[in-house]
């Protein structure tokens, strides 16, 4: 047989070829915005997002205060909505000059954007029915299921997935498949299971990558009753930095890339490629940007870096930070149809699209999209319509960016000489053109990982000047910030209220050098070392949330002024299981 290498795009094979789509029909493209994507999901004392002079925002009540912070609201003029018992609180259409008001309330403990809980599942991003989006037509419909015919199946590779842990539930618990790096998230600090994904959507995302039914023996290809990812035999090396109510800070994110390329050879680790389903609506020169710094230097060092193309759709045109940076591999969303065809395939109205300088690079299945659910989670109780017995369905970009690093590392563990900047290329190279939709919605096409494999990689280096990361840590955050008893982390301080430096973080971060034992940046995260560990003696069936109150961090008597988090409980947490 001819080497993959040297097989010309387009060779026979034995699937029914996709066709290729004609050219972009004219005047087919969308306005598009850049907003804030894939956020985990409602974080208290965040500013809200206004139109004119009201604001919808959510209120979270004190404890037992509930018809005391309705009459607060309504006092200000406000027409309170519907109840929200998952998080304590309630909706709230006011004036926006009665927010601080509302805020300073005894019976409030924040005030929060309804635009957040909207990601949920409100804004119908989550949910849908039908075989469209099972895992089996989205392998089927970017050529993943022809890969594995050709025993390309991710085996090999490990994926770092940022984002609220992975709980292991069937699919991703089979003793190997989930590494555990650091938990970076605040759940630690309220005494929750190291790692474990409170929230959902980190399970959500890992299981569309290199998902795989425990029954499924390593090496066998799944059949469409299976659950299997796009990279069944891949490896997840999660990073928690979201807790269970989705809450997190940019320096949070920017210290788990820092430690994934640190760490991308750490003992057996192979870390090929990384997965960022979120993503800020912060708009800086990406040239100063510290959370595009990371991603570059991530990139520079050997790790296809795919990210969440935006959720906005309409409005501004522009992608999210750090999708905005021109090195990464920045991804919106498709909506195939449930057919096999590009030719019908279109763009979803919610997909951001580029400014026509930074466009999304390619597009991959985003329309209700079948991931794994974990029971009793956030999501899972905030969207009860979205799930099943076992299964979660979500639309979005953040489900697209998944398909395309499950696709990655396909690609990877047949080629693994590629460079980042060659899969780029080879990626956009074999895309396929959708005829509804303009450059600026769709960049290259649609992913097709089958062509990929067997076609020759162009040599290609991106030239695109570097980022610094000396610009400003506020900026990388945009218009959305944690708060500590509506007092919020803001200005340029890192998680621990220390003053941020980012010409001094940028060049650690560059030399390799940010974590040093425990500590990141000059700052005490934990103990001495980190140990990779896995699902061993972990048993989804042994674990409840019932016990557990999310909706109590909300940091009431807290204030950001004199807080260090080295004095609670980060310092003498090890990110080991023992």
């Amino acid at each position: 047989m001819t080497p993959r290498e040297n097989r010309p795009i387009g060779h026979p094979d034995r699937r029914p070829a996709r066709r290729r789509a004609a050219a972009p029909v004219a005047g087919a493209a969308f306005a598009a915005v850049a907003l804030l994507v894939g956020q985990f999901g409602p974080r208290p004392g965040v500013a809200a997002r206004v139109a004119g002079g009201t604001a919808s925002v959510i209120v979270i009540e004190q404890p037992g205060r509930h018809e005391d912070a309705v009459q607060a609201a309504t006092r200000l003029g406000g027409t309170v909505g519907r109840r929200l018992g998952l998080i304590d609180g309630f909706t709230v259409d006011l004036a926006r000059a009665a927010i601080p008001a509302l805020r300073a309330s005894a019976a409030v403990a924040s005030v929060a954007p309804n635009t957040t809980l909207q990601l949920l599942g409100s804004d119908g991003l989550w949910g849908g029915s039908g075989s469209a989006g099972t895992m089996a037509r989205t392998a089927r419909a970017i050529g993943a299921v022809d890969a594995w015919d050709d025993h390309a199946t991710g085996a090999g590779i490990d994926v770092a997935v940022i984002d609220s842990g992975v709980a292991p539930v069937d699919g991703l618990a089979a003793d190997g498949k989930v590494v555990n790096g650091p938990d970076l998230s605040f759940d630690l600090q309220a005494g929750a299971t190291p790692y474990i994904d409170g929230f959902g959507h980190g399970t959500h995302i890992a299981g569309i990558i290199a998902g795989r039914d425990n029954a499924i023996a390593p090496g066998h290809k799944p059949e469409d009753r299976d659950f299997a990812g796009i990279a069944p035999d891949a490896r997840i090396v999660s990073v928690k930095v979201a807790g269970a109510s989705g809450q997190t800070d940019v320096s949070q994110v920017i210290a788990a890339i820092d430690w994934v390329v640190q760490n991308r050879r750490s003992g057996d680790l192979n870390i090929r490629v990384l997965n960022l389903s979120f993503g800020t609506d912060g708009t800086q020169d990406y040239r100063v940007d510290p959370l595009a710094h990371a991603v570059e230097v991530a990139w520079r060092n050997g790790i296809v870096v795919v990210v969440a193309a935006g959720n906005a759709g309409a409005g501004r045109p522009g992608l999210v930070d750090p999708a905005y940076d021109p090195y990464v591999i920045a991804v919106a969303a498709d909506d195939t149809g449930g057919t096999n065809q590009a030719s019908d395939d279109t763009v979803p109205a919610w997909s951001s699209r580029g400014d026509g300088t930074r466009n999304p690079d390619l597009v991959a299945p985003g329309v209700s999209i079948q991931g794994l659910r974990v029971p009793g989670s956030t999501l899972d109780r905030a969207v009860p319509a979205a799930a099943d017995a076992r299964f979660l369905r979500g639309s979005g970009t953040s489900q697209a960016a998944a398909v395309v690093s499950g696709a990655v590392a396909l690609l990877l563990s047949e080629r693994p000489y590629l460079s980042p900047d060659e899969v780029k290329a080879l990626l956009k190279a074999t895309a396929s053109r959708l005829p509804y939709a303009g450059t600026e919605a769709q960049g290259a096409g649609l992913v097709d990982v089958h062509d990929a494999l067997s076609a020759r990689a162009p040599t290609r280096t991106q030239t695109w000047e570097r980022a610094t990361g000396g610009g400003s840590l506020e900026a990388a955050r945009g218009s959305v910030h944690l708060a500590l008893d509506g007092a919020p982390l803001d200005g340029e301080r890192d998680i621990f209220g220390a003053a941020w430096d980012g010409a001094a973080w940028g060049d650690l971060a560059e030399r390799g050098l940010s974590w040093e034992g425990g500590a990141w940046n000059g700052q005490a995260w934990t103990g001495a070392c980190w140990c990779a560990t896995s699902w061993s003696g972990l048993s989804w069936s042994g674990l409840s949330w019932s016990g557990l109150s999310w909706s109590g961090l909300s940091w009431s008597g807290l204030s950001w002024s004199g807080l260090s988090w080295s004095g609670l409980s980060w310092s003498t947490v090890r990110w080991s299981a023992g």
